[in-house]
């Protein structure tokens, strides 16, 4: 078996750069801006009359509001966000997730479909069942209820399309690499789902072809979301999962934004290369350049 050793001085420097002009990278003291037709936002503050960043990051304007996106942070959740968690203690009436951010979050049991979707009181024997819908170590995907004002966050699981996870690969990157969309649930054409949680947890999986009302991947109504697919998964399933692991590896190593086009334009570009090789450096960076390249073009043609 052929062993790949490479030297520390070989190791070669990401280049980070962003997609478009609009952002504009910052560090602690820049001038942002100057006047008074402005409004601060995070990561930022005032001195005189100019705005100053607070953090390292990237600029974003919304109509007069300023911030500053930091590169890297733990997540901080917002109302609708979708996140994969991971169950770390079962309590009483809820669960205990781990989210990336800097409290644990909570998924109480009023906040699940129980199963063959009942909708009633959760009593006694809902409490004492706990234990059989969510252990600890469970993957979960869920949804942001609720942010109290400590950070905490409160998940629910009440669609369809949340609830446990079960065959698949995990993969932990920057929560400021995903790109917020519209639905963040997504079914790629080489034969893999994908769900990138807005807390940097990405989670890849086989497809599965039960569809909910608006059209995203669901478990069965009857399961509640606490059923697990173990049934054995194809061999062309399993190499897209792992190349589409490795391109999500290699464009975060560029400070790429993550989104279904973006990962799905990495893993055409990395067909010529094989599963194994694009862990390599080199490979990795000409992965993100031809992806990177792909999107210029079309802005330059758009």
């Amino acid at each position: 078996m052929a062993v790949s050793i490479r030297l520390s001085r070989h190791k070669k420097e990401p280049k980070v750069r962003s997609f478009g002009s609009e952002n504009r990278l910052v560090t602690p003291g820049d001038v942002i801006t100057s006047g008074s037709g402005f409004m601060r936002g995070h990561g930022t503050y005032v001195e005189g009359d100019e705005l100053l960043a607070s953090v390292a990051g990237i600029v974003e304007t919304v109509n007069r509001l300023v911030s500053v996106r930091p590169l890297k942070t733990r997540y901080n959740g917002q109302i609708g966000d979708v996140v994969i968690g991971r169950i770390t203690e079962v309590q009483q009436k809820r669960w205990k997730v781990e989210t990336n951010s800097r409290l644990h979050s909570v998924l109480k049991l009023s906040a699940v479909n129980l199963p063959g979707g009942e909708l009633r009181r959760r009593g006694t024997e809902d409490e004492l069942m706990m234990r059989q819908y969510l252990q600890e170590g469970d993957l979960i995907s869920a949804e942001v209820q609720h942010v109290y004002s400590d950070g905490l966050l409160a998940l629910h699981t009440r669609s369809l399309k949340y609830g446990k996870l079960s065959q698949g690969i995990l993969v932990r990157v920057s929560p400021s690499l995903i790109k917020q969309r519209k639905t963040h649930f997504h079914n790629l054409p080489c034969g893999a789902s994908i769900i990138l949680g807005n807390n940097g947890f990405i989670w890849i999986g086989p497809t599965v072809n039960v569809e909910s009302e608006d059209g995203v991947t669901a478990v069965s109504e009857g399961s509640g979301g606490f059923v697990q697919n173990l049934e054995p998964v194809a061999l062309q399933e399993r190499e897209a999962i792992a190349m589409l692991r490795n391109c999500v590896l290699a464009l975060a190593a560029h400070k790429m934004l993550l989104f279904d086009t973006s990962i799905l334009y990495a893993y055409e570009s990395a067909q010529k290369y094989q599963i194994k090789d694009l862990l390599q450096p080199e490979v990795m960076e000409d992965v993100a350049e031809m992806t990177r390249n792909r999107f210029t073009i079309e802005t330059e043609d758009s």
